[in-house]
């Protein structure tokens, strides 16, 4: 039954949009935001192209996508927009586009063209200084702009869109932006972009997601996926991958678990590629748990609470696939950054984590980690070659047993086992490899 009388209170557009302005972009991941859409939209070429002019420095993003209506440009700019997203959709909220662009700029533009056969192209902005001056959710034209008219010329050869990013306050510096720490800050931002995109877009820049390969550029450089699994490393091991069936209220869906195992450094195939894939946070901090969604990475490194980081097990690395439709289970940010393991699937992962990191800390104990190790040992010095046999069979011993226990589901009663060995016959489990 309705109320009796209600009262129509919309939010202060000023007040609301400079709050939405502070939800956790940092520059690389508000771009990524944006190359989202690109790739929902059905793109193969996307280009940023972040240009350093003092205070008027731009920030085109440019994609050869299926473009927009003027309708649906309208919509697109709405702060939540009121559009649906098709399972697979990289979109989430109908937040993306607005809350990726002010966090870093007071001035969004989209240019787009929808018609394959008919140049005509809708442009139209979205201004922090208006919205504030007004006090309305309002989006204006931007007229015979050089930057629009520049965009437009993009897009004579077919659809796409083109987001424009002017005023970058979040980016500049207050004071002198036209200096050389600015122009500096600008060339870092670049090249860090350059190294987010290759990492979080690197199925659809191998053309791993789908039908379709997805170009990159930043400033015109064609951007290197990073795929954290090394595929292309001969001596990268796999194990076999799991599936599981997760439900969470109304939402439910499959995720696939698969488990590798790096090379070390000396089973690489050059030191550069081991260097290349320390990653952002380096070895052992980039062990751990690459999460997807819908191809997309969206989380990497650590163990999900599932164990601690560990120098014996940083060559061991899991991705994690979900699908859209399981959002609300792992909780996904709008910034798609984040997410947060289903406690019913932390159980599930517990077992073949642990797994992989035995085989890791196995891994690791063979590698030699030192140039000392590495060299040769003289002639009647160090231990004996049977005894080091005997050293080597005991340790593989003590490792299938570990992971006999695991597979039997009998990690809980194995844990109990060790503890006593531990305390009652320390040397035997030292034997055995099992006293880390």
């Amino acid at each position: 039954m309705p109320p009796e009388s209600w009262f129509q209170v919309p939010p202060s557009a000023a007040r609301l949009t400079g709050s939405l302005r502070d939800i956790g972009y940092e520059f690389p991941t508000a771009v990524a935001d944006i190359v989202d859409n690109s790739i929902a939209a059905g793109a193969t070429h996307v280009d940023i192209s972040i240009e350093f002019d003092g205070a008027d420095s731009r920030v085109f993003i440019t994609d050869d996508g299926s473009g927009m209506t003027p309708n649906a440009l309208l919509e697109a700019l709405r702060l939540g927009s009121r559009r649906g997203y098709a399972d697979g959709d990289l979109g989430r909220y109908g937040l993306g586009l607005k809350t990726a662009s002010l966090s870093q700029c007071r001035s969004v533009t989209v240019i787009t063209r929808s018609s394959p056969k008919v140049f005509r192209t809708s442009a139209r902005s979205l201004d922090l200084d208006i919205v504030e001056e007004w006090d309305e959710w309002v989006i204006v034209d931007p007229g015979a702009d050089p930057d629009v008219i520049r965009a437009r010329k993009w897009l004579a050869e077919g659809t796409g869109t083109v987001v424009l990013w002017r005023s970058l306050d979040r980016v500049l510096p207050e004071r002198r932006p036209e200096g050389g720490w600015a122009k500096r800050r600008i060339e870092t931002l670049a090249t860090r972009t350059a190294e987010h995109l290759g990492m979080v877009f690197h199925r659809f820049i191998e053309g791993a997601a789908g039908d379709r390969q997805v170009v990159i550029t930043v400033n015109g450089q064609k951007i290197r996926a990073w795929n954290p699994f090394a595929p292309d490393e001969a001596a990268r091991q796999e194990l076999s991958p799991q599936r599981f069936e997760i439900t969470l209220g109304n939402a439910g869906g499959h995720v696939t678990l698969r488990r590798y195992i790096l090379p070390s450094r000396d089973s690489f195939s050059s030191p550069t590629e081991f260097e290349r894939h320390s990653g952002p946070l380096n070895w052992n901090r980039q062990q751990g748990l690459y999460i997807y969604r819908a191809n997309r990475l969206v989380q990497w490194g650590g163990w999900g609470g599932i164990r601690g980081i560990d120098e014996h097990t940083k060559l061991a690395r899991a991705s994690v696939d979900f699908g859209t439709g399981l959002d609300s289970a792992f909780n996904i940010n709008v910034a798609k950054m984040r997410v947060a393991i289903p406690a019913q699937l932390r159980q599930m992962l517990e077992a073949p984590i642990n797994e992989l990191c035995i085989y890791a800390n196995d891994a690791y104990r063979k590698a030699p980690h030192t140039a000392a190790a590495r060299r040769p040992v003289p002639a009647g010095l160090g231990t004996p070659p049977e005894v080091r046999a005997a050293a080597n069979a005991a340790a593989t011993a003590g490792l299938t047993l570990r992971a006999a226990a695991m597979q039997a589901g009998e990690w809980a009663a194995w844990q109990r086992i060790t503890a006593v060995l531990k305390e009652q016959s320390p040397d035997v489990l030292k034997t055995l490899g099992l006293d880390t």
